[in-house]
């Protein structure tokens, strides 16, 4: 077997034109696979894809909120590089605030992309799976679909709607020999949590130290994840490796959820 696993495969990251995502289609691309690079800024996911370094890659442009558009994402991929064994739900936005001053419009738009995108995606992938009895899913979550976070009531429902959602698929297409399971992250050094932080470096100490004020633990391997992080733990889990591992969560936050 090969070091990562992956060799060989086609894989689709949604979310991959910046952070996360494209940590994840890196390292995919490294261990062997060829990446679909799904993002709705297209300038970015060309990007990542002529970037990559592996046996082949495609930028796909969507909105993954958009049935049709990923659709056509999917398809287009499938074309390009090969059936897809391998989806990996990278994409998210985030709109935080006081969840009794949450507009309509930042909660439709966070349920939107989080969550339906996860089921739209999933299930564009999955129908393709199932015929051939193959394949692995993982969504990236979040720590915050576990543990409540003051200002993120949005996010941290679309996490856990996607986590749950995610599980149940794994239940239903586990006949078929296909492994759907979550990674969520705790704080992550990426554009996302940056702008979460009007002073990066009392922002930085705070996710470290936590924050009594907001019921926050801080993390107790004093620091934050790099997306490479979150990366290696999506690589095992879609790897041949990881082939009796299904309908599991993994939480990789530097133990911030105090979850065993």
């Amino acid at each position: 077997m090969d070091g990562s696993g992956v060799k060989g495969a086609v894989a689709l990251v949604t979310g991959a034109g910046q952070g996360i995502g494209a940590a994840v289609a890196r390292a995919l691309s490294e261990g062997g696979a060829a990446v679909a690079v799904l993002d709705r800024d297209g300038p970015r996911a060309e990007a990542v894809a002529g970037s990559l370094p592996g046996p082949g890659a495609a930028a796909c442009v969507a909105d993954v909120g958009d049935a049709g558009a990923v659709e056509r994402a999917v398809e287009r991929a499938e074309r390009d590089l090969g059936p897809v064994g391998i989806l990996v739900n990278v994409a998210g936005i985030l709109r935080p605030g006081a969840a009794v001053e949450l507009t309509e419009d930042d909660w439709a738009a966070t349920l939107a992309v989080n969550a339906t995108g996860v089921f739209l995606s999933s299930r564009a992938v999955a129908r393709r799976m199932v015929p051939r009895r193959a394949g692995t899913i993982v969504t990236v979550g979040s720590n915050a679909a576990r543990v409540p976070r003051a200002h993120l009531a949005a996010y941290a429902a679309a996490k856990a709607a996607a986590a749950q959602f995610t599980r149940c698929l794994g239940l239903e297409l586990a006949q078929y020999g296909i492994r759907c399971n979550v990674v969520s992250p705790g704080s992550t050094d990426t554009a996302m949590q940056r702008a979460l932080w009007p002073d990066p470096g009392a922002g930085l100490r705070s996710a470290i130290e936590g924050d009594p004020g907001a019921y926050r633990a801080g993390i107790p391997l004093r620091r934050i994840a790099d997306p490479e992080d979150v990366a290696d733990a999506v690589c095992f889990l879609v790897s041949d490796r990881a082939r009796h591992i299904t309908l599991h969560d993994l939480y990789v936050d530097g133990g911030a959820s105090l979850c065993g």
